[in-house]
């Protein structure tokens, strides 16, 4: 049977849901285990509300700040607070603009207004911001600010990238995703491959949300105790309970894993093989 072409949204959401449902990802809701506040549900369910955004993008209709914008109104009516906004702001220019250099021309082409756009988004929802932040988030007069500068989103990006790693995939050129999709391309065993390559990033690079939830230090530990599984002196199991215990929960490196499955769901890799 030959099979129709998949469209960029119904990948965005396949890869979305490839990466709630692998397991384990030491400290972020899987199949496995929820949140009190927060529980799979949510997630498959903000998968399925943002599907007009993903179209809407797709097709031109919609801006990357206007998307973003639109796909966090559309997820924040469930009680299970942000699931995806760092995701979003991964995927929006990648659907829109193709492949990576397509969603960079993208970026370097956002305005002022995207950026107001993406700082009203906060106010839909609960993102954690590092509270020495120039611009913030919880203050109209940083939108004010954002105007009298002249801002745009890629700028707001740029800002941000020294303390937030989805912020810095668009100043760096998408690097981490990169990295998880050629990964998963090396990998055998399809979407099995997820949750070991998703602890190998762990190993790599410090989570900023943790770094922003917690501290730089917590953050580390993070690392350090995923360079433990790496070496084969720890368990995952007993990583991912210790996590789960201390709510250490790296959603910014999740956010990128989702990414780096679109992406190589877009360049033929078969999540089922």
């Amino acid at each position: 049977m030959k099979c129709p072409p998949t469209s960029r949204a119904e990948r965005a959401q396949l890869a979305m849901m490839l990466e709630v449902t692998a397991y384990p990802k030491p400290g972020n809701v899987d199949r496995c285990h929820d949140y009190e506040d927060t529980r799979l549900e949510h997630f498959l369910a903000s998968m399925i509300a943002c599907r007009p955004t993903l179209d809407a993008v797709e097709g031109g209709n919609l801006g990357i700040g206007e998307g973003i914008y639109d796909a966090v109104v559309r997820t924040s009516c469930h009680s299970g607070g942000n699931t995806h906004f760092g995701a979003f702001i991964l995927l929006l220019p990648l659907i829109a603009g193709g492949d990576i250099p397509g969603a960079l021309r993208l970026t370097r082409e956002t305005t002022v207004h995207d950026a107001v756009l993406f700082y009203k988004a906060f106010s839909e929802t609960q993102v954690r911001v590092i509270e020495s932040d120039g611009l913030d988030v919880n203050d109209p007069e940083s939108i004010e600010e954002i105007r009298r500068e002249g801002m745009t989103l890629l700028d707001v990006m740029a800002y941000s990238a020294p303390k937030d790693m989805i912020c810095r995939e668009w100043i760096d050129g998408y690097t981490l995703t990169r990295r998880f999709a050629d990964r998963l391309h090396d990998a055998p065993g399809g979407a099995g491959s997820i949750s070991p390559l998703f602890i190998d990033l762990m190993a790599e690079e410090m989570d900023t949300f943790i770094a922003k939830k917690f501290n730089a230090m917590v953050a580390e530990e993070a690392m350090a105790m995923a360079q433990e599984v790496q070496a084969g002196r720890r368990t995952v199991a007993s990583m991912d309970e210790e996590c789960i215990r201390r709510g250490i929960n790296p959603g910014s490196l999740a956010d990128i894993t989702i990414a780096g499955i679109y992406l190589a769901l877009t360049e033929g890799w078969q999540w089922d093989r």
